[in-house]
């Protein structure tokens, strides 16, 4: 079967887990990958990839998101999402071209919206379905937000034929067609065998703008090593090492490392809980991740704090918590944690593409039928479904 498969481009968790799955869907099927931005960058060496338009967060020098920033710089894609220009024109033509029969997103509105158009089945799987197609599970204080996010996101999106929703904690389902497995573990991440190091893990997803000089202050106070990724800087400064971006030394570092210090993706939590690793939440505003951080914190596993009024203080609260995160992480975060959920998404996306595939096919056959009535003169149409008089 020929699948498109969109990935949002904002970020590097939606790239990775489209990798854990991709290579079984390909064995299978004619995949070809829909992504821009970030996803592109990681998923165009290994994959025949289209890149298309991306929306994404613009920030301010205080390394917040900017409002005024982010509406200029996504007014014109928003612009071609709504109004049908030209990246949505290549969408769709390139869906033609290549014969394309359903569509599987994680987060990407431009072929949701392509699919629709074209009338494809479609298949959601991301993380941000727990919000959008699951009933709500939010606190007091982001309740409002929550409501808001998840609306917007079905207004974006639709609800699709088939929602399947990768997340590091179990919600219960608000539709009939969504079902819920863990975060995708990658290979790498199945190999690592974990060991408690002396030094830190500090991640950010655009190091750029978020690595602050409160931020560089608080990790420099610590004595111990701390392993930077997501910044552009490189080499080691006192205590401090900035390393490049790498899939195999990124997940080497995390499997021996003491504690990781991140950003709050749903994906890099997932992987800190495989591996058994307590979190320090540095959330950005986005409502994914300041939930993500309030269930981390919920699940005793880890802390979170303001990545904007980082101290040493919050650093030195949650390192004199770690025992007892360890213990949570083996004990009863480890029975809520709904655990690797590779095998079974790709089993539940398989299974559901051929669920899809008679309805697209019996579509077809109903569209040539109706093509060759139109075609024979009046008096020759018959009935399909009866053989002629010549062979009663």
């Amino acid at each position: 079967m020929r699948i498109a498969y969109g990935v949002m481009g904002y970020g590097r968790g939606h790239a990775m887990r489209t990798l854990s799955v991709l290579p079984a869907l390909c064995a299978e099927h004619e995949v070809t990958v829909f992504a821009g931005g970030d996803a592109y960058e990681v998923l165009a060496p290994r994959f025949a990839t289209v890149r298309i338009p991306c929306i994404a967060y613009q920030y301010n020098q205080a390394g917040t998101h900017s409002i005024p920033k982010t509406v200029a710089h996504n007014f014109a894609p928003m612009r071609d999402l709504l109004f049908r220009g030209q990246g949505s024109a290549l969408v769709e033509r390139e869906f033609r071209s290549r014969g394309i029969e359903l569509v599987i997103s994680d987060s990407e509105a431009w072929t949701h919206r392509a699919a629709q158009r074209l009338k494809l089945p479609r298949l959601s799987f991301d993380h941000i379905g727990v919000i959008a197609y699951c009933k709500p599970h939010f606190p007091p204080d982001l309740w409002a937000t929550g409501m808001r996010d998840a609306w917007g996101y079905r207004q974006l999106m639709g609800v699709p034929e088939r929602i399947l929703v990768s997340s590091f904690y179990k919600a219960e389902p608000a539709y009939p067609q969504v079902r819920i497995v863990g975060p995708m573990m990658r290979d790498e991440v199945l190999r690592a065998r974990p060991r408690e190091g002396d030094y830190l893990l500090a991640y950010f997803n655009k190091g750029d703008h978020q690595y602050l000089p409160q931020v560089d202050r608080a990790l420099r106070l610590l004595d111990c090593k701390v392993i930077v990724y997501g910044t552009s800087l490189r080499g080691e400064d006192e205590n401090l090492e900035f390393r490049a971006p790498s899939v195999a030394g990124f997940v080497a570092d995390l499997a021996g490392c003491r504690a990781v210090l991140s950003t709050a993706g749903n994906q890099l939590i997932g992987e800190a809980i495989e591996l058994g690793k307590p979190l320090l939440a540095l959330p950005e505003q986005a409502f994914e991740q300041r939930l993500n951080a309030h269930l981390i914190e919920r699940l005793g596993i880890g802390q979170r704090a303001e990545l904007m009024r980082l101290t040493p203080s919050d650093v030195d609260r949650f390192l004199g918590s770690y025992d007892w995160y360890r213990s949570n992480l083996s004990g009863v975060a480890r029975e809520r944690y709904p655990g690797d959920g590779r095998a079974q998404a790709v089993q539940i996306l398989l299974e559901d593409i051929e669920a899809l595939r008679p309805r697209r096919r019996a579509a077809c056959r109903s569209r040539r039928a109706q093509a060759v009535a139109v075609a024979l003169p009046q008096g020759s149409r018959r009935s399909t479904t009866q053989p002629s008089p010549s062979r009663r």
